[in-house]
């Protein structure tokens, strides 16, 4: 399975989480009338986003066999000495447990 339906099935079993909101964070590069241009929230930004209850949170889902890129890593160091929450899931249920660990 890829990662953008493991994103897909998360999203969906989420939806009814009460006091959360995801959205899907795409990240990337285009070329635009001869420039550059970086799109989405940040280079190493988690690929879901939103607020749980007030709270900033960032899930990164990754295949079973995916790993974090350095960038990945430098950006969850920073949202969580900024108190927000971040974790990496790789299935439903990783995404629920993480859930319930920001809500503590």
């Amino acid at each position: 399975m890829s990662e953008g339906q493991i994103q897909d099935e998360i999203r969906l079993a989420l939806s009814d989480e009460p006091g959360l909101v995801l959205w899907r964070n795409n990240v990337g590069v285009a070329m635009h009338r001869g420039s550059r241009v970086v799109y989405g929230l940040a280079i190493g930004s988690a690929d879901l986003i939103g607020c749980l209850d007030g709270r900033f949170v960032a899930l990164e889902v990754k295949t079973p066999t995916g790993r974090l890129a350095p960038d990945q890593r430098r950006w969850a160091d920073l949202v969580r000495a900024r108190g927000g929450f971040v974790a990496t899931v790789r299935s439903v249920a990783e995404a629920r447990a993480a859930i319930a660990e920001a809500r503590r």
